[in-house]
């Protein structure tokens, strides 16, 4: 494609923000031994970081009580003190470290010991060369033990994952862990270990309630700068929906401001009650930003995991599958048929693959979701002297539940049981592990588009690098049923037969011998089983391909051969 075609957006001023795992190019795994009687300081991250940057957005959603725990009293149990720090025994369920502060009071310390250190050999897909993978590299990060014999990290941490093993504190020994689910929407993965050696002795760590604003947290994890175990405290700076860079969605979030960098990823966050409240996941990189640290609160985590208990598997969070606008506007809500008490959103648009496509129309009115009122703004009450975007309300529900959504139409208002849904994108964030889709004919590589893909083919900053047709196919366009892939010539294997068609890049292809392209395996089988004279393909910016159908299927296994490709379509169209 000429290049005059890659027309640049404007770069956005929003502070990017980061995902952080520390990652080494090396194949092997180096075995250090762990001292970790002292907690190391945090530095700042060096050149050996992975960056995975994504523009920084703002939503909504809704609604949690802060309740909060009562603290140890010193009369209730038995105290064993040494060096300053007290073991609680008596009713406790498990022991909990006390330390004692100069007032004569105690201070409950985080289960440390059930912080691990986990360490990944990856394997990333080449989309660009996509019957093939890149070298593989190692990284390492943080996770936790939790209940059921199970250890929480973050989803990038373990994302095209070859080998995963976990350290224990104070331990020489790193134990094989087996991968349960990923969760790439919320960057949470759950993992486990076989071995029984690895669970004796540590007791899991414990949730705690959503923590307010100003409550002291406590990060532990294992980040650059040293191999022992880091703790570092702050405040709960801000809550409300975040941008997640890993998953491409906004989920609710909490805002840090204590120092969180690259190998913190997916260490806990702990409450002054030594409960965690979080799992430390992203910072802000800005140069008028400083100890901007991001964690996945509880709802979230706690909604992962009662996904993978209820259905064996992660589902995800469910999306209503509208676009609305604001109804801010007294004109406009006039207009639209709202009484001077009436509050809501406008629906602009409907996902077509939506389930409840055919109950909601454009112009129909949100006034409320579940009972809760949703206001002009688009938020709802969260706590008290908060409030958060409605679409909070929509991530505490579960893959196929149902909700009782009450609409303004026309005047009137009416009532919808819908069921939600994931959100299916006609370009994904993510291939969920899958090796990409490939088909190749006379040199022609055909691919569908994905986020990974775009990242693959425009760097990091693809938002401002890809094509213009494919961005606004990217950030507007909307898929008309579940199996529509956006599929393009991702490339010409020059050859004899395609003279004239090399410049052809990354272009989408519209329809084959007058037929509608609707995926990459849709594609595949027209050509396979043409049996016209000439292949005609029909691609974007009005141009087209022919090809004499023999001849260009004759000259496929040499063009496969000359480049060392072992087959001319992906393992998923074969079937």
């Amino acid at each position: 494609m000429d290049k005059s075609r890659r027309k640049r957006g404007t770069k956005s001023k929003t502070p990017e923000t980061e995902s952080l795992i520390t990652t080494t190019t090396t194949t092997t795994n180096t075995t250090t031994s762990d001292d970790d009687d002292d907690m190391s300081a945090d530095v700042t991250p060096s050149n050996t970081t992975t960056n995975r940057r994504s523009r920084s957005k703002k939503k909504s959603k809704h609604h949690h009580h802060h309740n909060p725990e009562t603290s140890p009293s010193r009369h209730h149990h038995n105290l064993d003190q040494k060096n300053g720090d007290v073991l609680l025994n008596g009713n406790a369920s498990e022991p909990l470290l006390l330390r004692c502060l100069e007032n004569g009071g105690f201070k409950v310390m985080p289960a440390m010991d059930a912080v691990v250190k986990v360490f990944c050999v990856h394997t990333d897909p080449n989309f660009s060369l996509p019957w093939q993978r890149k070298r593989q590299y190692s990284s390492s990060s943080s996770g936790f033990i939790i209940g059921g014999r199970r250890v929480l990290t973050n989803a990038h941490s373990v994302e095209h994952h070859t080998q995963v093993k976990l350290k224990k504190r104070g331990s020489d020994t790193k134990y094989l862990a087996t991968v349960l689910a990923i969760g790439t929407e919320c960057d949470i993965a759950m993992l486990t270990v076989s071995d029984d050696e690895f669970w004796e002795g540590v007791p899991p760590v414990e949730f705690g309630y959503l923590p307010a604003l100003q409550d002291a947290v406590t990060v532990v994890g294992y980040p650059i700068g040293g191999d022992t175990i880091s703790v570092t405290s702050g405040v709960v700076s801000r809550m409300e929906i975040l941008s997640y860079t890993h998953g491409s969605t906004e989920l609710l979030g909490l805002q840090i401001d204590a120092a969180i960098n690259s190998g913190n990823s997916g260490g806990p966050a702990f409450n002054d009650k030594g409960k965690c409240v979080g799992i430390a996941f992203q910072s802000l990189k800005n140069e008028d930003a400083e100890n901007i640290g991001y964690v996945i609160p509880t709802p979230v985590i706690l909604h992962f995991i009662h996904d993978y208990e209820k259905n064996g598997a992660y589902t995800g969070f469910p999306i209503v599958g509208v676009e609305w606008q604001k109804m801010e506007n007294p004109d406009l809500r006039i207009a639209m048929g709202m009484a001077p008490n009436q509050k809501g959103v406008r629906i602009r648009r409907i996902e077509p693959t939506a389930p409840e496509s055919h109950l909601l129309k454009p112009s129909d009115v949100i006034l409320s979701f579940d009972g809760v009122n949703i206001a002009n703004d688009g938020t709802v009450p969260f706590r008290h002297g908060e409030r958060i975007g409605f679409s909070y309300l929509v991530s505490q529900k579960y893959t196929g539940d149902k909700a009782l959504v009450k609409v303004l139409r026309d005047s009137k208002i009416l009532e919808f049981n819908i069921k939600l849904s994931t959100h299916k994108r006609l370009i994904p964030a993510h291939i969920r592990g899958k090796p990409p889709s490939y088909y190749i004919v006379a040199g022609f590589v055909f691919a569908a588009v994905s986020v990974p893909y775009l990242r693959s083919e425009y760097g990091k900053d693809y938002e401002f690098d890809a094509p213009v047709k494919l961005l606004d196919k990217h950030l507007h366009a909307m898929a008309k049923s579940v199996d529509e892939q956006l599929v393009v010539v991702s490339q010409v294997l020059v050859a004899d037969i395609n003279i004239g068609y090399e410049e052809i890049v990354n272009t989408q292809v519209l329809a084959f011998n007058g037929k509608p392209v609707k995926n990459l395996k849709s594609l595949a089988d027209m050509v396979e089983n043409c049996g016209d004279e000439y292949m005609k393909f029909d691609l974007d910016y009005d141009q087209i391909v022919v090809l004499k159908t023999e001849t260009a299927k004759a000259a496929t296994s040499d063009i496969l051969s000359t480049h060392c490709i072992p087959s001319a379509m992906s393992d998923d169209l074969k079937s």
